[in-house]
């Protein structure tokens, strides 16, 4: 099938929730973290897999190689693969991210027009 639906619920429980397998993701890495107040993340870095980080819910900090950054709701980080980093669940409630990792992404435009037919 092309395609797949879950929700944050249906990833269980956990601080660490596997969107890739339920959803069945092969281009790339797909995680849920949701961390309490005051939780912070392992320092770490990666060999080859950049990562994407989108603050649903809470408040993160992100502490990196020169620069701490508090971001909320709607937040964006991109951190390539070599450089360290650690989030910081910040504020009263638990921090839920959405992290995405790959490596040697882009590969261009290259969408085409569909069949509004074939669309439910």
């Amino acid at each position: 099938m092309g395609y797949a639906f879950s929700t944050l619920d249906e990833l269980g429980d956990g601080v660490v929730r596997k969107i890739r397998p339920r959803l069945g993701i092969t281009a790339f890495g797909a995680n849920v973290w949701v961390l309490a107040p005051g939780v912070e993340s392992r320092p770490h870095f990666h060999e080859l897999q950049d990562e994407l980080y989108f603050v649903h819910r809470g408040r993160a900090l992100f502490r990196l190689p020169g620069e701490r950054r508090e971001l909320g709701p709607g937040g964006l980080c991109h951190v390539e693969a070599a450089t360290p980093r650690q989030i910081v669940s910040v504020g009263d409630e638990d921090l839920v991210l959405v992290v995405v990792g790959a490596k040697d992404g882009y590969v261009g435009r290259d969408g085409q027009p569909a069949d509004p037919s074939q669309l439910g």
